[in-house]
């Protein structure tokens, strides 16, 4: 019998299929608002779902925030 070809994915063929670790999916599913379902205690995903997110920038890190300049703490004295 044929796979089917639209089946529910594991965080670990997820993982494999974006090329990341399964720490980095259970990361993005929190963070990122990864498209996921949970089934009971685990987690399943559809693929196309997955694509449209990775296209639309789901998967991007957020930039790290801008440091502030150091505010100098010297006392200025007129002479």
């Amino acid at each position: 019998m044929a796979e089917v070809e639209d089946r529910w994915l594991s965080v670990d063929e997820i993982g494999k299929y974006l090329g990341v670790s399964s720490d980095t999916v259970y990361r993005w599913i929190d963070k990122q608002g990864m498209p996921a379902h949970r089934l009971g205690r685990r987690w399943k995903f559809k693929k196309d779902e997955l694509d449209a997110w990775v296209k639309a920038g789901g998967a991007a890190e957020p930039a790290p925030p801008k440091k502030l300049p150091k505010r100098s703490t010297q006392k200025i004295t007129q002479e």
